[in-house]
Order: structure tokens, then C-alpha cells, then sequence
């Protein structure tokens, strides 16, 4: 719609302010923080001066009318009643003990006031008589609205702790008849924005169902058969939180506030038909149809009040006008075809009127692209009967049909406050900031010792970028003269030598891009001229219907056809997984996905899978986990991931996480944004109340833990905590051992096979101690190592477990650790895609790269300049000497040494047949000596031996002799040696005569 306007008035201090029409519609009574109530004139413009009601003591909380009267209900606990149309206080009707007054509703027929507060109970009051109440118990929270069914029989209350209550009160005693839970959010924070949020139950004049807006943004519609969600008002084009809701007085439209927006919605067709944009500068506290005028009206938080004249078109059904009750709460259904097998009896009477909705006109009332108009003719319909028995003959069937998913970005927000995420991943940011005639475009990563952070200019305005382990590749749209193109910019490289442009043809839009590549194995700080590697792969996605595959360096490698409509992919080490819409939409609200594996190696098909995204739920992310394997993301918080993706085509989606069942959960209204996921860890951004995404400044990344969706409840039979570790380190451990292939099987991946089987010891010890027999065993069989058998079997022996310690036995006895390995790959129809061989980060180069190495320059070696060394010649050889008799050695010619050497060889040969051999020896032995080995060469540095008598004496002793004189016994013996010789006394005795 065009040409928008709505009246704005100022009407009361920032904070939360409600609205209420008067029965009549000639007032709108509106309340505000500032204690105040007005009371506008609907028929007068923005310049009127209201009344105003000022006995409040503080903010007015609610607002209510009845024929005679309107009521308000404030922080100061009063519930005060006032004359219809007049700012004078009557009464007051009731009082909370110090507790807020949250919400007061009036019955259809003015008679009773529902009145709700910080406390956990309601109290339903007679108006006439106000000591006639009634109390209802069955919150634990407080209750933040009541709304009444149109009949006045049954209460509807929802409370803090995101709780419905459906209550009957025809009888004397009042009666919960549902408690419906998980539909609205629950919050604890009364005093946060979030609370303010209007989570009514808003009933359908026809008294068939309600309808409530629900905790994951929907508006959903609560039938009154069976108390369940039916359907939801739905288009794709509108997504956040629902802050208000607001039937029409018949009930053919229904008014919603989602960010600054006000939607009108068709209850019939459950499709949007008008928006009015930017309708507010905060976010809507309170919506309300007139009851007797095509005029809307709606409150904010900033304190203003909007009317919004004529949102229904006049070429559209009024939305005041009484229409009949069947004519607005059920669509009209397409007639069956008729068969052979019709019954007469069956059939309608062509008399009998067709109770369906013909009250809205024709299709041209409704002006939107998303109505199907079924204008086969009377073969696909039932009889009408004769023009205007039904008061309309034309009518056309509309048919619902679900709108398709659009392209995304993983890790993009849409712009808001001048600044958006183009990526957001485990490897980095990409942040974007417009200034009017370009973008500034920063680049930070998380690990800033491994890369560099940049910033740079933009001014082609790229709207789609990725963040991959060797580069950033970004994208934009053609404009006037400018065409599409695609620009990869390599880390750690020159700008000239690595960046490249891409361009596309004028009329080719990029739906989606991704960059990926072999993780690096050193630090892209320091720039450099290339890489042994590669700088990785590129992959581009087309309007015409293609995937454009580049190598790192710009070379346009292939382009594949898609089968359907792109979605979204993300590149991988090896890979890139694509999301394409297989066919169309179905009519039950499934999306139809298809996720393709694309191998870069040779562009194959690795797997080919529909992604398990339920019915009426989006995708909302991929990615991949830190082992390399596929992960998607939906709209209903669950994480799936493929394992086994390196088996062709075998690939299967597992369910690994439902962050609806997250403990942390349990009470608060927050979602979570995906950025990886590791093998125990769901790294992601939380975001608090109905928040869709992440704003500025960059929030943390929080890191959760991921649980199975396991269902099992009894912590005896087998502990959850066991199972899930088991389950979860076999999944990944399968993974680690798809990549190896008949490769030897590291000691890591031994040691976390080990340390799994402790972990089947343990359930296995569980479910011996339980005489759970079968499962022991079968929890053997997932044994990996013979030694985890033989604590498996003690642990039979233990609980005397004869015949199971036998069947272990056997199991033992059959399970070869060699061949293993082998007897599983016979087992497969498949063998594993094991990851290409990447040739050396870098290689040894001997010449100096200019500006990059800066170490001391190569050793050169020059012979002319080298030191002179002494050269010794070689030892002598045996036969170059003979020993004379002199014993000194006698040089000997060259030819007669050459004749000695065969003689010798020859009597060496001969020793053994000739007996006289050994006697020719021993005189070849007296003639000819062997020389001993060279004397070895002093070592200047080491201990010299005492002096001989020849040798030379140290000169650094003293010059005095140590050598003593001859002992006592010497002399003795020397003279008694001489006695017996004859010698006489005089020679033998000493001359100073000491004899």
C-alpha cells in the first residue's frame, strides 16, 4: 500500500503504554508511565486536547471498557472504574496487596472484570457486586493477561512462566480445562522490554479458537476443539518478534506489530495482505481495532499514540460489518472429483446451501502475489446451486502454498543501524559499515597469530562475502553500467600477486559464494610470493542456475548445473556443500531441500541428500565441524551432521543436538546463533528474548555443550552421561578413521580407542550388575582392543557370569587386531574418500627472497682462499720394509716388493699341502718383520711421565737431588758380601770409620 498515513500524538512519558476504544468507538482511552489516562476523541485529528484522569499514584498498567464504564489498573495495586466518556473516578473496584496490576479484562456482556497481578491468582469481580468474586489458582507465576471468550464462558490467562490457562466459568465453581505450555515465552525479568511484549490470547468472534504469538515468532492459532496449535499466520517476508496482536471487530482481519512494521493479515487464507512500514520508532505495546470505524490504532514504547484511518481498502470486505460466523472461521475446501464409487445418498442436495466463506468478495479484493486462484471451473468444485442463493455465485478458491526459502549468506545479517555481518564464522568477522556513497569493510579474525586483520574501501557496495581458511572472496550485484563480479583477496600474499576479479555478465545476479582450501599449516602474518599449497578453491553461485568453480589463483576450473533452485553452500578442506530446492514447495509446509557434496578434486558428487528440515521450519545455517563433515542448522533449534560423508553417496543426517532441551534453556526466553561446531561443542551467540540476530557491538562467542537427544529417562538401566560420551566419541572417531584410510592408525587415535573402551567397560559392568545379559554382550562386540576383552571377561568373572565370560572369550578369540581394519573394509560396498595428499608448506630455497629473509647470507666456498692444512703421509705398508740384521728398516725397489707379495701369497695358498710349510714360515719370519702400527701423535695437553735416568730432567724442578743415601741394611749386606769374597777389613769399612 501506498500513501500512508497515520496520525501521531504524544501522549505520555517514554515507558509502556496500553490503549483501549470505548464500546461505542467514540473514545480511545490510552495510559502511560507518567500516571496519567487520556481520553482521545476519535472523531477529532492530532491537535485535539484530551481529558485526562490523574488519581493514579503510579503508571497506568492496563486499560478496559464496558457499555456504562471504563477501568484502569496501575502499579499502585487499585483497579479504578470510571463513567463512560469521563475523567472522574467512581470507585474502586479492587486492591492487590503491594502488587503491580498487570491486566483487566470485561466480559462480553459487562458484568464481571477479570483482574490479574504480580501474583500467581485471578480474581474474576462482579461489577455490581464487588464483594461477589471469585479466585482462580493454578499459576506459579505471575500473570501477565486475561482475555475473555466472546461468549463470556471460558477465561484465558497466560503467565511469566509461558503457561496458558483455559478456564470455565459457567458453573458456580470455576474449572481448568487446559493448561497449554511451550507456546508463549516464559520470562523472569518483569522489568525488562521484553515483558512489555503483549502475549495475549486474542479469541475470534466466532468463539472457535485464539490465536497468541509464540515464543519462536509465529503467530500461531489454538483451536477450541482439541487445545492445540492448528495453524500459523505465516510469510516469509516477515520474521522477529511479535509484539502485539489485535482482531477485527468481525473477525476478518488480524493486526500484528513486528519490528517497526503493522501488518493486516486475512484470517480466512491465514496470508498477509497490507503492511504499513515503519510504523513506529519503538517497538508496539498495544494494538486495538476500532469497534465501529475502519480505523486502527496502536501504542509504542516511546509514549505515542497511532491511528492509522482506513487500513482496510474500500474495495475489501469492511472490517466492522457483521459477517456469519462460518464465513470467517473455515476455508473453502476444493470438491472431490466424482468417482464410480460416489453414493447418491452422499451426495449434497442441490437445494441445500453451501455453508463456506463467500463473504470476502472475489479474489481481485486481495491484492497479493501469494493467492493461487483456482479457476479450473465447475469440474473442481461442488454445485453452488443458482446465482444468489449463497449471496455471491462468483467465487473463487484460494489455495495455500508455501512460500519458498530465499537465498542466504551462513553468517550474514541484514543491515540494520548502517551496520551488518557479511560473515561470521570460527576463522573470523567480516564487518560492514555504510557511509552513504561506499562501505567500510573490516576484516578480524580470532586467531590473530595466525592471520592479519584489514580494513579497506568499498565502493562497488559487496553484499555477499566468506571468510575461508586461505582467503576472503566478496561479491556484488550488477548496477546501471557496473556488472557483477566476484574478488578474492588470499591472506598472506602481495596484493598484486594474489588478488583476482572475477566479472560476470551484465544480467547474472551471485546468489551465493564460498571460499575453501586445505587448513594452513604455518602463519599467514608474513606476506609472501606464494604458497606450495595453493591459495585454495572458489566457488560461485549464479542466477543462471550454476556453480561456477575457480582455483585460488582466478582459474575458472568448471560450471555445474544445479538441479534446483539455489539456497545456500559453504566450502569445506575438500568439499563444498550445496543447498538447492529439489522441485518446488509442497503444500504441508515443507521446504523440499536437497544437500549435494561437490569433491574439488574432480567435481563429483560425494553425496547427494534431502536435509532433514521438518515441516513448516526453515534452514537457518551450515557449516562444518572442526572434522571436516557437513552440518545444517533449522528453525526449530536442531543440529544435524553427517559422519560418514567420505563414503560415497552412503551419507546419513544425525540428529546431534536440540537446543529446546538444552538445560540452560529451561526458563529463559533466548535463542542461539550457529558459528561452529567442534566434536563436544556448539559454539554459537546467544540471543536474548525474540532477538533473530546479532547486533553491535559484537557479542562473545558462547560455547555449549552437545547432548544427543537421547530419550532415555532411567539413570539405573544404563547413565545418560556414559551414553552420550560413547555415543559421541564413536561418531567422531569414525570420522578420524574414514580420513586414514590403509593407513596405519596413529597412537592418538589408539589412545582414544582405549580410552572408549573404558567407557563400554563401564556400561558393560552396568548391565552385568542389572542381569542385562544380551546388552553386556552386545556392548562387547564394540570392544576395539583384545585387552578391553579381558577386563570385560573380569568383569564377568566378578559377578559370576560363567557362560557370558565364555561368549567373551569367543568374541576375544575371533577379533584379530590386524585384521580388523581389513574385515571392515570387507564389510563395506564402499570404500572411504580418504583426503588428498597436499604437497610441502615451503621448500629450502637457496637464493635469498628480497625483503623477506634477513638472516646472514649462504657460506660460499672458495679453494684459492681456504687455510693451508698439513698433509701427513700414509702409514707405510708391510711390504715396502724389511728388517736386516740390524734390525733396521731397509727400503726395498717397487718391482722387488711386488715379487715378495705374490711369494707370499703363493706359501700362504700352499701352508695347507705342503708339511714343510710352517718351517718356511718361521724363516720368512726371521728375515721379513711386520712394522708396527704408526706411532700416534703426542698430545701436547696431556700428563707427562716422570724422568727417566736418560731422559731430560723437568726444568721447572728444583736443582737439589731428592735421592736419598744408601739404608743401614745396604752397607750390611754390601759388607758381608766382601767378607766372603777375602777382601779385607780396610776396603769393607767406610773411611770416617762409623764401624
Amino acid at each position: 500500500m501506498s500513501n500512508i498515513k497515520a496520525e501521531i500524538n504524544l501522549a505520555h512519558s517514554p515507558g509502556y503504554t496500553t490503549l483501549a476504544f470505548s464500546r461505542d468507538g467514540a473514545f480511545c482511552y490510552t495510559g502511560g508511565d507518567d500516571c496519567i489516562v487520556r481520553l482521545w476523541k476519535t472523531n477529532e485529528g492530532e491537535d485535539q486536547e484530551p481529558p485526562t484522569a490523574i488519581e493514579a499514584g503510579e503508571s497506568i498498567m492496563t486499560l478496559a471498557t464496558s457499555d456504562k464504564a471504563w477501568f484502569s489498573g496501575s502499579k499502585d495495586s487499585d483497579v479504578r472504574q470510571y463513567k463512560a466518556g469521563d475523567p472522574d473516578m467512581e470507585a474502586v473496584v479492587t486492591s492487590s496487596a503491594a502488587a503491580c496490576i498487570r491486566c483487566i479484562a470485561i466480559d462480553p456482556p459487562g458484568k464481571r472484570i477479570a483482574v490479574s497481578s504480580d501474583e500467581p491468582t485471578i480474581k474474576v469481580i462482579d461489577i455490581e457486586d464487588t464483594v461477589n468474586m471469585l479466585i482462580l489458582h493454578g499459576h506459579n507465576d505471575v500473570v501477565r493477561k486475561v482475555t475473555w471468550e466472546p461468549s463470556g464462558s471460558f477465561l484465558t490467562s497466560c503467565s511469566a512462566d509461558g503457561k496458558i490457562i483455559v478456564w470455565d466459568l459457567t458453573q458456580q465453581e470455576p474449572k481448568q480445562i487446559k493448561l497449554i505450555d511451550g507456546v508463549i515465552p516464559a520470562l523472569k525479568d518483569k522489568d525488562s522490554r521484553d515483558f512489555a511484549h503483549d502475549c495475549s490470547a486474542v479469541w475470534h468472534p466466532s468463539g472457535q479458537y485464539f490465536v497468541v504469538g509464540s515464543r519462536t515468532h509465529e503467530i500461531v492459532v489454538i483451536s477450541r476443539d482439541s487445545w492445540t496449535k492448528t495453524s500459523t499466520f505465516s510469510s516469509d517476508s516477515l520474521t522477529g518478534v511479535v509484539y502485539a496482536l489485535a482482531l477485527s471487530p468481525n473477525g476478518v482481519y488480524l493486526a500484528s506489530s513486528t519490528h517497526k512494521d503493522v501488518q493486516v493479515w486475512s484470517t480466512q487464507t491465514r496470508r498477509l495482505l497490507f503492511t504499513f512500514p515503519n510504523a513506529t520508532t519503538d517497538f508496539v505495546t498495544q494494538l486495538a481495532f476500532s469497534p465501529t470505524k475502519n480505523l486502527l490504532a496502536w501504542a509504542d514504547f516511546t509514549g505515542s499514540l497511532y491511528r492509522w484511518s482506513d487500513p482496510i481498502p474500500s474495495s475489501s470486505p469492511s472490517p466492522v460489518d457483521p459477517v456469519a460466523t462460518s464465513l470467517v472461521t473455515r476455508p473453502k475446501r476444493r470438491g472431490a472429483t466424482p468417482t464410480l464409487f460416489d453414493d447418491d445418498a452422499t451426495a449434497r442436495k442441490p437445494n441445500e446451501p453451501v455453508k463456506e466463506d463467500t463473504g470476502l468478495g472475489g479474489a481481485e479484493d486481495f491484492e497479493n502475489e501469494d493467492w493461487i486462484l483456482d479457476d479450473v471451473g465447475d469440474g473442481m468444485e461442488d454445485d453452488l446451486g443458482a446465482p444468489g442463493e449463497d449471496g455471491n455465485a462468483l467465487v473463487k478458491e484460494m489455495v495455500s502454498v508455501t512460500k519458498a526459502q530465499p537465498a542466504f549468506q551462513p553468517g550474514s545479517t541484514p543491515m540494520e543501524n548502517r551496520k551488518r555481518y557479511l560473515a561470521y564464522n570460527m576463522i573470523g568477522v567480516i564487518e560492514v559499515t555504510d557511509q552513504d556513497t561506499h562501505y567500510i569493510i573490516n576484516v578480524e579474525f580470532h586467531d590473530r597469530s595466525a592471520r592479519k586483520a584489514y580494513h579497506f574501501t568499498d565502493y562497488f557496495r559487496y553484499d555477499l562475502a566468506a571468510l575461508g581458511p586461505r582467503g576472503a572472496v566478496y561479491a556484488c550485484q550488477p548496477e546501471n553500467e557496473h556488472s557483477a563480479h566476484v574478488v578474492y583477496k588470499p591472506y598472506g600474499n602481495w596484493a598484486t600477486q594474489g588478488e583476482w576479479t572475477y566479472e560476470l555478465s551484465n544480467t547474472v545476479r551471485v546468489l551465493g559464494i564460498a571460499a575453501g582450501g586445505p587448513a594452513p599449516s604455518k602463519s599467514m602474518r608474513t606476506l609472501s610470493d606464494g604458497d606450495m599449497q595453493g591459495n585454495g578453491n572458489v566457488v560461485v553461485a549464479t542466477s543462471d542456475n550454476e556453480l561456477t568453480f575457480l582455483s585460488g589463483t582466478g582459474i575458472e576450473r568448471c560450471s555445474v548445473a544445479l538441479d534446483g533452485d539455489f539456497v545456500s553452500m559453504v566450502a569445506g578442506p575438500e568439499w563444498v556443500f550445496v543447498v538447492q530446492r529439489d522441485g518446488t514447495t509442497t503444500m504441508d509446509g515443507s521446504q523440499n531441500l536437497m544437500g549435494t557434496l561437490y569433491d574439488f578434486e574432480d567435481m563429483c558428487v560425494l553425496q547427494n541428500r534431502k536435509l532433514p528440515i521438518r515441516k513448516g521450519h526453515t534452514l537457518r545455517w551450515i557449516g562444518i565441524s572442526e572434522e571436516g563433515a557437513p552440518a545444517v542448522y533449522d528453525s526449530a533449534g536442531v543440529m544435524y551432521l553427517m559422519p560418514r560423508f567420505r563414503i560415497p553417496l552412503r551419507g546419513t543426517w544425525v540428529r546431534i543436538l536440540d537446543t529446546e532441551r538444552l538445560e540452560r534453556k529451561q526458563g529463559k526466553d533466548e535463542s542461539y546463533w550457529p558459528v561452529g561446531l567442534s566434536e563436544d561443542t556448539f559454539m554459537c551467540l546467544i540471543l536474548k528474548g525474540r532477538q533473530e540476530y546479532p547486533t553491535f557491538p559484537r557479542p562473545l562467542i558462547q560455547e555449549l555443550p552437545v547432548r544427543l537427544p537421547f530419550r532415555g529417562k532411567d539413570p539405573k538401566d544404563s547413565p545418560l552421561e556414559e551414553q552420550q560420551v560413547f555415543a559421541r566419541e564413536s561418531m567422531h572417531l569414525q570420522i578420524t578413521r574414514d580420513a586414514l584410510g590403509d593407513e596405519e592408525i596413529p597412537d592418538e587415535v589408539l589412545a582414544r580407542e582405549l580410552a572408549l573402551d573404558k567407557e563400554l567397560v563401564q556400561l558393560i559392568q552396568t548391565a552385568c550388575k542389572r542381569d542385562k545379559l544380551p546388552r553386556a554382550l552386545e556392548l562387547t562386540r564394540m570392544l576395539h582392543h583384545t585387552s578391553s576383552f579381558d577386563m570385560a571377561m573380569k568383569v564377568a568373572a566378578f559377578y559370576r557370569l560363567v557362560g557370558l565370560r565364555e561368549k567373551m572369550q569367543a568374541l576375544k578369540d575371533d577379533r584379530v587386531v590386524g585384521d580388523r581394519p581389513q574385515r571392515r573394509d570387507w564389510v563395506r560396498d564402499y570404500d572411504p574418500v580418504r583426503p588428498p595428499r597436499l604437497p610441502p608448506a615451503d621448500v629450502q630455497r637457496g637464493e635469498p627472497r628480497a625483503f623477506q629473509d634477513f638472516g646472514p647470507p649462504a657460506v660460499v666456498h672458495r679453494p684459492g682462499l681456504a687455510r693451508a692444512t698439513l698433509t701427513l703421509p700414509p702409514p707405510p705398508r708391510e711390504d715396502l720394509y724389511t728388517r736386516g740384521d740390524d734390525h733396521a728398516p731397509a727400503a726395498t725397489l717397487p718391482g722387488e716388493s711386488k715379487r715378495k707379495r705374490a711369494d707370499e701369497d703363493i706359501v700362504a695358498y700352499g701352508d695347507a699341502a705342503q708339511p714343510d710349510s710352517i718351517k718356511r714360515r718361521a724363516v720368512e719370519d726371521d728375515e721379513y718383520t711386520m712394522p708396527g702400527p704408526p706411532k700416534p701423535r703426542a698430545n701436547p695437553f696431556a700428563k707427562k711421565p716422570s724422568d727417566t735416568a736418560d731422559g731430560p730432567r723437568n726444568p721447572f724442578a728444583p736443582n737439589k737431588s731428592l735421592h736419598k743415601s744408601e739404608s743401614f741394611f745396604d752397607k750390611v749386606e754390601a759388607a758381608e758380601t766382601s767378607k766372603w769374597k777375602g777382601l779385607s777389613r780396610s776396603r769393607l769399612c767406610p773411611a770416617d770409620g762409623w764401624y
